[in-house]
Parts: structure tokens; C-alpha cells; sequence
């Protein structure tokens, strides 16, 4: 069964990894969706965000995990794919009432379509790739949030070099 896990990923946080390896243990093949919002201002471009997410996958050795890019409604992206599973993390009661808004408009559009909300583990329930965003733009250190490689590649963007 091959699901959807869509986002931006601006950048994967350990909390987006541990749920990319819950599902990889879960499904047979897990597409990682990064919406192409040309509208929002990134950290980090989706070529960028691409590499960064397959080579977290890499290291995790998540085999039957692919990273694609999308643009438009989420919808097609999963009629395309020929899925229709839509996996939503959940870090709190507020991600929960925003998801399920978007969960059902979605199905309102594609019937077949389903949502699943997998909760966060609670010790990475308050990370968010804006908040890890924000602190390393003030030279904070990031490194409990996400991993070596993102980390280096945020202090890199944020010319902050080894400074953390």
C-alpha cells in the first residue's frame, strides 16, 4: 500500500523523520510530497529541500521511502500517484482541528481518499521547521531539533558557518 506524507519540510526536523520511519515500518512505499509554493518564502529551495530529505532517508537506509515534489492541489498529486492514503502528523489539539478541515475538504474533492493522523511522539511535539527556522536565524542552536547534515546545511544558509 503506498501512502502520501505531504508538507514543505522547511527543514525536516527530527520530529518529520521520526514519523517518515514510523510509516517506512508501517507501509510498503511512503511518498514524501514538498509542495511547490512558489508564493511562500523558504529557507530553503525544493531542489534543496529534496536532496536534504533523500539524504536523511539514505542514512536511515528507508528503502521503500521516495521523495517527489508537487504542485497544485494535493488531490491530483495523490490521483497521479494512485494513493489514497494521506498521512498528517499531529503535535497538538490545534494541528488536529486544521488538519481535519483540510481532511475533509480533500475528500469532498477525491472521495476515494482518506486521511490518517499519526500523533506525534510527545517528546518532539513542540518542534516546528518555522520555529527551528527562527532560532537558527538568530544563531541559536538547533542541533536537538533536527540533524547534523540539516543543521549544517541551516547555519550554511544563515551564514552563521560553524558558529553553533
Amino acid at each position: 500500500m503506498k501512502v502520501i506524507y505531504p508538507g514543505s519540510f522547511d527543514p525536516i526536523t527530527i520530529g518529520h523523520l521520526d514519523i517518515i520511519k514510523r510509516l517506512n515500518k508501517m507501509f510498503d512505499e511512503v511518498v514524501i510530497a514538498i509542495l511547490i509554493n512558489e508564493a511562500k518564502h523558504s529557507l530553503f529551495s525544493i531542489k534543496e529541500r529534496k536532496q536534504l530529505i533523500e539524504n536523511e532517508i539514505k542514512e536511515f537506509q528507508l528503502d521503500n521511502v521516495k521523495v517527489k515534489t508537487f504542485e497544485g492541489l494535493l488531490v491530483d498529486f495523490a490521483k497521479k500517484e494512485n494513493s489514497k492514503i494521506i498521512i498528517r502528523g499531529l503535535r497538538a489539539v490545534t494541528d488536529y482541528e486544521y488538519e481535519m478541515n483540510i481532511a475533509q475538504f480533500n475528500s469532498s474533492l477525491y472521495e476515494d481518499l482518506e486521511t490518517i493522523f499519526l500523533l506525534s511522539d510527545p517528546k518532539f511535539s513542540f518542534i516546528s521547521s518555522s520555529g527551528v527556522r527562527e532560532l537558527a536565524s538568530f544563531g541559536g542552536d538547533v542541533s536537538k531539533f533536527v540533524s547534523k547534515n540539516v543543521k549544517k546545511a541551516i547555519y550554511e544558509k544563515n551564514k552563521l558557518g560553524g558558529k553553533n
